[in-house]
């Protein structure tokens, strides 16, 4: 090869390590902030949010807020890839309730309340299940993450009522008149509280003024 064929070669190399350079970016801190503050941040760098399902125990992090990152603050990557965030669950991991069998308005409620997020809605049609009603979930039932998603049944809508406010009634009463109505009934908790005598109910799913209809499942939690 040539002198001049070997310059060129140098700096054809070095030109393209410093267009490599030029493509990464740093990674800035995310600790502290919510998903949507990360996503902003991170956009403004070029890059994306991941948030990795599962939930990190941190007491000094608000729930809901990033807690760890990958990579972390300081170190560089390249423009338009993701960093991966876990989100707090503040002092203890949120255990993700059961709505198999609620209507969609009353499983958005319940991850409201719980502070977690609706992250995917998909649909089926099918006779075997109550209309608008949750088939499945991921994760399930008791584990711990920050978004769940859900399958919900698009089948024809038949009558529907209004959810009676039950808070303060006795839950076997409550739960023997509703079910004596075509409804599913079960107490999924029990907590203790003062002053309240054992049996009554202190919280329910759906919440009061929902629309339900037949077949659908209603959850009571109960004093002890």
């Amino acid at each position: 090869m040539s002198v001049a064929g070997t310059v060129f070669l140098l700096f054809a190399v070095a030109g393209l390590q410093v267009a490599l350079r030029l493509r990464e970016v740093p990674v800035p801190d995310l600790v502290g902030l919510s998903e949507e503050q990360a996503a902003t941040t991170l956009g403004r760098h070029g890059l994306e949010v991941r948030v990795e399902p599962l939930l990190r125990i941190d007491p000094s992090i608000p729930a809901g807020h990033v807690a760890d990152q990958d990579p972390a603050t300081g170190l560089t990557t390249r423009s338009g890839r993701s960093v991966k965030v876990w989100l707090s669950s503040g002092a203890s991991a949120g255990s993700v309730p059961t709505l198999i069998g609620q209507s969609e308005r009353g499983a958005r409620a319940r991850l409201e309340e719980d502070a977690l997020r609706l992250r995917g809605v998909s649909e089926i049609r099918s006779n075997r299940y109550p209309s608008d009603s949750v088939v499945a979930q991921e994760p399930p039932p008791l584990g711990s993450a920050a978004n769940v998603s859900v399958l919900i049944n698009r089948g024809e809508r038949g009558a529907t009522y209004v959810m009676p406010d039950l808070i303060g009634v006795y839950g076997a009463d409550a739960a023997e008149v509703l079910r004596a109505r075509g409804f599913r009934v079960s107490v999924v908790g029990d907590h203790p509280y003062p002053d309240i005598e054992p049996g009554v109910v202190l919280r329910q799913f759906p919440q009061t003024g929902f629309q339900i209809a037949h077949g659908e499942a209603i959850s009571l939690e109960v004093s002890r």
